[in-house]
């Protein structure tokens, strides 16, 4: 069979695994993932005692998980879901004014 020796993240591969990225791309990832936080971890080791801490930079974005612009949408819904219940609480405990 003609597939049989095709790469293992080759064009085929990635199609049918719908990500664009090829295992070199998610090692080249962690790879900045890690030295940033190491560069952090330098960083605060080797900190004034009246510096504050720094904290970890985020990690690269990836296939597959939420793009800024989804988290923001996810934090909006999640705070009018926290705002809602908070406002039904206050509906059941104050008297309703005629």
């Amino acid at each position: 069979m003609l597939v049989e020796g095709l790469p293992p993240d080759g064009a085929l591969a990635r199609a049918a695994s719908k990500s664009p990225w090829t295992s070199t791309d998610y090692q080249l990832a962690d790879i900045r993932d890690l030295l940033g936080r190491q560069a952090v971890d330098f960083r605060n080791a080797n900190r004034g005692e009246k510096t504050p801490q720094q904290p970890y930079p985020e990690p690269v974005w990836r296939p597959g998980d939420p793009t800024p612009k989804q988290k923001a949408k996810a934090e909006a819904r999640k705070l009018r879901k926290a705002r809602e219940g908070s406002q039904q609480i206050v509906d059941m405990v104050l008297p309703r004014k005629s």
